[in-house]
């Protein structure tokens, strides 16, 4: 409707820009007008339909239901009917006398009413006398034996359904009397009469082997139901509404169909239509009316106040606010005047204000972002715009949990959906949650988002970066199991090694008692060698690790070592083997640190490797290095591990043969390597051994 207004005023060339005010008004009105009023008519038409629809329906339903009643009655008043006659004893005297030639005439004149079609008395099986239409009453017999007294049948033979009811004779238990009514058109005739509607009685016989029209699915539709079904006919212009009769033994007999002209609902429908467009269009009419005198009215001074608020949308606020007109015109000039002062004083706060926000928000240290009713985000500093890894401009606009990209929960939940601390805020007031945010550059961030409660639309939340403050964390609290871990199992056997001792000190062999001072031994040697991993760990990572460079013969150093190692090495029964060529050049470097990169190389291959296996040390010269190999039958660790066990606190993911140790051992190993300016490696040998390879530079010559 609006498009055609459009392409209307558009033929007849009018600007709706340069129409007056008061036109204006009085076409607005009057459109508006229109719209409601055309609305509401559609609707009301479209209502009225459905009603008349309903009604239509209702109403051939309702004469269908009073049929099939009717019906129901005509049932209990044949059974009524064949009782009373059963009563005369006039027709018990004549079976009694064997005289069924008398027989007839009473039946025709007992059964002569509008209610009964038919009647007949058997005895037994054999029919005696009968009277009225003629009925193939050995059907009905046998139809009637499988219900009760009043029955219903559709004989194969008979012009129509029937409907009826039989009784025993009074002292006769063989001898029946049975009365008929067919269900045909002249009792339609009669139904129609009672309901006021046109009935019709479809034999279900006929029904089912005759052609499919226009009424096949609306008999079909009652069928399936059991009890009724009502459409309107478009095709035969009608209502109709089929209910199903079914005898007592459930077999279908007729089919009740009402019919009830559409043209009957649909005449006084559009009557009450017509009606309402009328109405509508004499009140669209006076709405214009009005609008015309309306407009006419508020145009003049609302003129002058528009061209005054122009100015001031353009920014001069010295503008002047004309006064005059209605009251409620002089009210808003006035309102206006006061609203232009506050505007030249609301301005210049706002610039200062927003200056101060500016500074302040750019210059602390936490990211702070605004978010609306709907969780889009409206503002963010350039803290959190980098603690996101986004653009501002392309954040602004955006749902936050798409944004800030929370971790999901193990079952697949979103914190935004289940524990939003922007939600939570807003009914405690306060909240604080720590999120596992994935940035822009896909590296997950850990941070706490502290959210205050909605004011004037907008909520504010801070966000503290804590990845680095939580890495710290769980790594503090990993060294600290480990240690206590691993000092409380030396501790632990050294503590029964003296409890032995202390018991059997006067008690045991001398071999016996050397076992536990050995025992002792090596659990000293364990903590005295955690101690030194650790202190050296500190060192290294404070900076403090200082090497004194010397000339260094690897020979040496290994002897060394493998001193320090022999009794790890004896206690699980393993060998050594140093094969190292008698012209290595020598080393530039630390002797005590590079000490300590064997021993511990040693005790960790000591460690995996199994008892009584052998371990291997070789050397060999290169150009301008010496690389040194410790080998062992220990099982390695995975290709994906080899760089990880290095690491500080890193160890292979193989289970490991004695208590898992701090980690420490080879990140040592390889900070003492790398500051002499070599490299460790490790591999796995063709023979299936684990090699950790150490090359360290040769000593410049003088």
């Amino acid at each position: 409707m609006l498009e055609r207004l459009r392409r209307w005023l558009s033929e007849l060339r009018v600007d709706p820009a340069r129409t007056s005010l008061a036109w204006g008004i009085a076409l607005t009105q009057g459109l508006v007008v229109l719209i409601v009023l055309g609305g509401i008519s559609f609707y009301a038409v479209a209502r009225l339909h459905d009603l008349a629809d309903e009604q239509g329906k209702a109403r051939v339903q309702l004469a269908g239901a009073r049929a099939r009643e009717n019906l129901r009655r005509m049932g209990e008043d044949a059974l009524s009917s064949v009782r009373a006659i059963a009563d005369r004893a006039t027709l018990a005297r004549l079976i009694d006398e064997n005289r069924p030639e008398a027989l007839e005439p009473i039946l025709k004149r007992a059964c002569d009413s509008e209610s009964i079609d038919a009647c007949a008395v058997f005895e037994g099986s054999m029919l005696l006398a009968q009277s009225g239409a003629a009925v193939p009453w050995n059907q009905v017999l046998a139809a009637s034996s499988e219900q009760t007294q009043s029955f219903l049948a559709v004989p194969v033979q008979a012009s129509a359904p029937v409907l009826g009811a039989w009784a025993l004779l009074p002292e006769r238990p063989l001898a029946r009397i049975y009365i008929v009514r067919l269900l045909d058109e002249r009792l339609a005739a009669t139904l129609s009469r009672q309901v006021g509607v046109q009935i019709r009685l479809v034999n279900y016989r006929t029904f089912t082997s005759a052609p499919v029209d226009a009424l096949t699915s609306l008999h079909t539709t009652g069928l399936a139901d059991g009890t009724s079904a009502v459409q309107r006919i478009k095709s035969l212009d009608l209502y109709a509404a089929s209910f199903p009769v079914f005898a007592a033994s459930g077999e279908a007999i007729v089919l009740i169909e009402a019919r009830l002209p559409a043209t009957e609902i649909d005449n006084s429908a559009g009557r009450l239509i017509r009606r309402v467009f009328t109405t509508a269009l004499i009140l669209a009419a006076l709405a214009v009316l009005a609008g015309v005198l309306l407009g006419q009215y508020v145009a003049a001074p609302v003129q002058a106040l528009t061209q005054a608020a122009q100015r001031l949308g353009q920014g001069d606020f010295s503008t002047s606010i004309p006064t005059g007109g209605a009251a409620e015109v002089g009210t808003l000039a006035r309102t206006m005047e006061d609203m232009r002062r506050n505007l030249v004083d609301l301005t210049g706060t706002l610039r200062r204000s927003e200056a101060e926000a500016q500074a302040v928000l750019a210059g602390i240290v936490e990211g702070v972002y605004a978010v609306d009713r709907n969780r889009i985000i409206r503002y963010l500093n350039p803290q959190a715009a980098r603690l996101l890894g986004v653009a501002p401009a392309q954040a602004v606009g955006r749902f936050c949990g798409d944004v800030l990209k929370p971790r999901t929960a193990a079952d697949g939940t979103r914190p935004c959906e289940v524990s939003c601390p922007i939600l939570l805020a807003r009914t405690a007031g306060t909240a604080r949650a720590v999120e596992h945010l994935q940035t822009g550059s896909r590296e997950a961030r850990t941070a706490i988002i502290t959210s205050s409660d909605m004011v004037e639309g907008l909520q504010v939340q801070v966000m503290r970066d804590e990845t680095e403050l939580e890495a710290v964390r769980r790594a503090r609290d990993s060294v600290l199991a480990n240690i206590s871990h691993e000092f409380r199992t030396p501790l632990a056997a050294q503590l029964a090694s003296i409890e032995l001792l202390r018991d059997g000190l006067t008690t045991l062999e001398p071999a016996a008692l050397q076992e536990l001072v050995l025992s002792l031994e090596r659990g000293t040697l364990r903590l005295t060698r955690l101690i030194d991993n650790l202190l050296e760990s500190v060192r290294i990572e404070s900076g403090q690790l200082g090497l004194r460079r010397q000339s260094v013969e690897i020979g040496g150093v290994i002897e060394e070592a493998q001193s320090l190692i022999a009794s790890l090495l004896s206690t699980r029964r393993q060998n050594l083997e140093v094969n190292l060529p008698s012209d290595l050049p020598l080393i530039s470097g630390d002797r005590t640190r590079l000490t300590q990169v064997f021993v511990n190389l040693l005790a960790n291959a000591n460690k995996f490797a199994p008892e009584g296996s052998t371990l291997r040390i070789g050397a060999e010269a290169h150009d301008r290095d010496v690389t040194i190999w410790v080998e062992d039958e220990g099982p390695g660790v995975l290709d994906s591990d080899s760089r990880a066990i290095f690491e500080r606190f890193g160890r292979g993911a193989e289970e490991e043969p004695e208590p898992g140790g701090l980690g420490l051992g080879l990140w040592i190993v390889r900070s003492i390597i790398e500051r002499h300016g070599g490299s460790i490696t490790m591999t796995r040998t063709e023979g299936g051994r684990t090699r950790f390879n150490v090359s360290l530079p040769c000593e410049a010559p003088e």
